[in-house]
Protein backbone atom coordinates (compact mmCIF):
# COMPACT_ATOMS: atom_id res chain seq x y z
CA UNK A 1 0.00 0.00 0.00
CA UNK A 2 1.07 3.16 -0.76
CA UNK A 3 0.32 6.88 0.72
CA UNK A 4 1.08 10.16 -1.11
CA UNK A 5 1.68 13.60 0.32
CA UNK A 6 -2.28 13.64 0.87
CA UNK A 7 -2.66 10.39 2.95
CA UNK A 8 -4.24 9.49 6.21
CA UNK A 9 -0.84 10.76 8.39
CA UNK A 10 -0.30 13.40 6.48
CA UNK A 11 -3.80 14.73 6.55
CA UNK A 12 -4.00 14.41 10.54
CA UNK A 13 -0.88 16.36 10.91
CA UNK A 14 -2.05 18.57 8.21
CA UNK A 15 -5.13 19.76 10.50
CA UNK A 16 -2.81 19.75 13.70
CA UNK A 17 -1.38 22.43 12.77
CA UNK A 18 -3.66 24.40 11.07
CA UNK A 19 -5.68 23.83 14.59
CA UNK A 20 -2.60 25.08 16.48
CA UNK A 21 -2.39 28.06 14.03
CA UNK A 22 -5.85 28.85 14.03
CA UNK A 23 -5.30 29.09 18.33
CA UNK A 24 -2.16 30.75 18.42
CA UNK A 25 -1.85 34.03 19.07
CA UNK A 26 0.10 35.56 16.09
CA UNK A 27 -3.42 34.61 14.36
CA UNK A 28 -5.60 36.57 16.97
CA UNK A 29 -3.85 39.17 17.02
CA UNK A 30 -3.58 42.64 14.86
CA UNK A 31 -1.83 41.96 11.12
CA UNK A 32 0.88 44.61 13.02
CA UNK A 33 1.84 42.83 16.31
CA UNK A 34 4.39 45.81 16.54
CA UNK A 35 1.65 48.61 15.21
CA UNK A 36 0.90 50.27 11.98
CA UNK A 37 3.63 50.87 9.98
CA UNK A 38 4.83 54.50 8.80
CA UNK A 39 2.66 55.68 5.80
CA UNK A 40 0.02 53.31 6.63
CA UNK A 41 -4.37 54.29 7.77
CA UNK A 42 -3.99 54.54 11.73
CA UNK A 43 -5.94 51.20 13.29
CA UNK A 44 -9.89 52.50 13.91
CA UNK A 45 -11.31 52.51 17.32
CA UNK A 46 -14.44 53.20 19.23
CA UNK A 47 -13.83 54.32 22.51
CA UNK A 48 -15.39 56.15 25.81
CA UNK A 49 -13.92 59.63 27.10
CA UNK A 50 -13.62 60.68 30.64
CA UNK A 51 -17.30 61.88 30.40
CA UNK A 52 -18.47 59.08 28.99
CA UNK A 53 -18.90 59.94 25.55
CA UNK A 54 -18.41 58.09 22.90
CA UNK A 55 -15.55 58.87 20.21
CA UNK A 56 -14.61 57.48 16.74
CA UNK A 57 -10.94 57.85 15.32
CA UNK A 58 -13.18 59.08 11.79
CA UNK A 59 -14.23 61.57 13.78
CA UNK A 60 -10.32 63.32 13.53
CA UNK A 61 -10.04 62.85 10.12
CA UNK A 62 -9.42 66.34 8.62
CA UNK A 63 -7.00 67.53 11.42
CA UNK A 64 -3.39 66.66 13.07
CA UNK A 65 -4.18 63.64 15.80
CA UNK A 66 -1.68 63.39 18.81
CA UNK A 67 -2.52 60.05 19.97
CA UNK A 68 -0.55 59.13 22.90
CA UNK A 69 -0.74 55.93 24.91
CA UNK A 70 0.11 55.58 28.16
CA UNK A 71 -0.24 52.76 31.21
CA UNK A 72 -2.19 53.91 34.04
CA UNK A 73 -3.53 56.49 35.74
CA UNK A 74 -2.46 58.43 39.01
CA UNK A 75 1.06 57.14 37.91
CA UNK A 76 3.96 59.56 37.92
CA UNK A 77 5.34 58.54 34.58
CA UNK A 78 1.81 58.87 33.73
CA UNK A 79 1.00 61.77 35.19
CA UNK A 80 4.18 63.85 34.05
CA UNK A 81 2.86 63.17 30.07
CA UNK A 82 -0.25 64.01 30.54
CA UNK A 83 0.71 67.46 32.46
CA UNK A 84 3.22 68.09 29.77
CA UNK A 85 0.64 67.78 26.71
CA UNK A 86 -2.15 69.85 28.79
CA UNK A 87 0.66 72.30 28.93
CA UNK A 88 1.44 72.03 25.42
CA UNK A 89 -2.28 72.20 24.75
CA UNK A 90 -2.79 75.59 23.53
CA UNK A 91 0.43 75.16 21.12
CA UNK A 92 -1.22 71.94 19.90
CA UNK A 93 -4.34 73.88 19.18
CA UNK A 94 -3.06 76.42 17.63
CA UNK A 95 -1.32 74.52 15.20
CA UNK A 96 -4.09 72.64 14.01
CA UNK A 97 -3.97 69.39 16.13
CA UNK A 98 -6.22 67.45 18.28
CA UNK A 99 -4.36 65.70 21.48
CA UNK A 100 -5.84 62.23 22.80
CA UNK A 101 -4.59 60.00 25.09
CA UNK A 102 -5.93 56.34 25.61
CA UNK A 103 -5.25 53.76 28.28
CA UNK A 104 -6.43 50.45 29.61
CA UNK A 105 -8.17 51.98 32.87
CA UNK A 106 -11.95 52.43 32.79
CA UNK A 107 -13.99 56.04 32.32
CA UNK A 108 -14.26 56.81 36.44
CA UNK A 109 -10.55 56.48 36.64
CA UNK A 110 -9.88 58.40 33.73
CA UNK A 111 -12.76 61.03 34.67
CA UNK A 112 -10.27 61.31 38.43
CA UNK A 113 -7.15 61.73 36.52
CA UNK A 114 -8.45 64.34 33.98
CA UNK A 115 -10.06 66.31 36.81
CA UNK A 116 -7.44 66.09 39.41
CA UNK A 117 -5.11 67.66 36.62
CA UNK A 118 -7.16 69.89 34.97
CA UNK A 119 -6.62 68.48 31.64
CA UNK A 120 -7.83 69.90 28.66
CA UNK A 121 -8.18 67.16 26.28
CA UNK A 122 -9.67 64.19 25.85
CA UNK A 123 -8.16 60.84 27.45
CA UNK A 124 -10.05 57.98 25.94
CA UNK A 125 -10.70 54.12 27.78
CA UNK A 126 -9.80 51.23 26.35
CA UNK A 127 -10.69 48.26 29.20
CA UNK A 128 -11.01 45.75 26.56
CA UNK A 129 -7.04 46.88 25.38
CA UNK A 130 -8.07 46.02 21.65
CA UNK A 131 -7.03 49.70 20.82
CA UNK A 132 -3.72 48.96 22.57
CA UNK A 133 -3.56 45.79 21.07
CA UNK A 134 -4.00 47.16 17.12
CA UNK A 135 -1.27 50.00 17.86
CA UNK A 136 1.24 47.64 19.21
CA UNK A 137 1.42 49.39 22.37
CA UNK A 138 0.00 46.41 25.05
CA UNK A 139 2.78 45.29 27.06
CA UNK A 140 2.95 42.22 29.71
CA UNK A 141 4.39 43.72 32.74
CA UNK A 142 6.08 40.61 35.17
CA UNK A 143 2.86 38.25 33.85
CA UNK A 144 0.53 39.55 35.95
CA UNK A 145 -1.21 42.37 33.75
CA UNK A 146 -1.22 43.94 30.48
CA UNK A 147 -0.70 47.77 30.43
CA UNK A 148 -0.16 50.25 27.17
CA UNK A 149 3.40 51.36 27.02
CA UNK A 150 3.83 55.23 26.69
CA UNK A 151 4.11 56.06 22.89
CA UNK A 152 2.90 58.34 20.73
CA UNK A 153 1.64 58.44 17.24
CA UNK A 154 1.27 61.53 15.10
CA UNK A 155 -1.67 60.90 12.55
CA UNK A 156 -2.00 63.09 9.48
CA UNK A 157 -5.22 64.83 8.24
CA UNK A 158 -5.54 61.48 6.31
CA UNK A 159 -5.40 59.49 9.11
CA UNK A 160 -2.39 58.12 8.18
CA UNK A 161 0.45 57.22 10.75
CA UNK A 162 3.52 60.01 10.11
CA UNK A 163 5.78 59.31 13.38
CA UNK A 164 5.81 57.08 16.21
CA UNK A 165 7.46 57.95 19.36
CA UNK A 166 8.19 54.35 21.29
CA UNK A 167 8.95 54.48 25.14
CA UNK A 168 9.05 58.51 25.59
CA UNK A 169 10.62 60.08 28.79
CA UNK A 170 7.26 61.94 29.94
CA UNK A 171 9.25 65.36 30.35
CA UNK A 172 9.30 67.31 27.28
CA UNK A 173 7.58 64.76 24.71
CA UNK A 174 4.82 67.15 24.17
CA UNK A 175 7.26 69.91 22.97
CA UNK A 176 9.35 67.01 20.94
CA UNK A 177 6.06 65.96 19.10
CA UNK A 178 5.17 69.46 18.68
CA UNK A 179 8.31 70.41 16.80
CA UNK A 180 7.62 67.72 14.59
CA UNK A 181 4.17 68.13 14.01
CA UNK A 182 5.06 71.48 12.98
CA UNK A 183 7.84 70.73 10.38
CA UNK A 184 5.54 68.33 9.09
CA UNK A 185 2.48 71.30 8.45
CA UNK A 186 5.09 72.86 6.53
CA UNK A 187 5.89 70.15 4.10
Amino acid sequence: MTHDIFGRHSLSSLLVLLSLAWLSPAWLSPAWAEGPPLGSVAPDFKLQDQAGAWHESKSYRGKWLALYFYAKDQTPGCTALARDFRDSFAAFRDAGATVVGISVDDVESHKNFAHKNDLPFRILADPSKQTARAYGVLKNYLGAMELAKRDTFLIDPEGRVVKRYSDVEPKGHAQIVLKDLEMLRKK
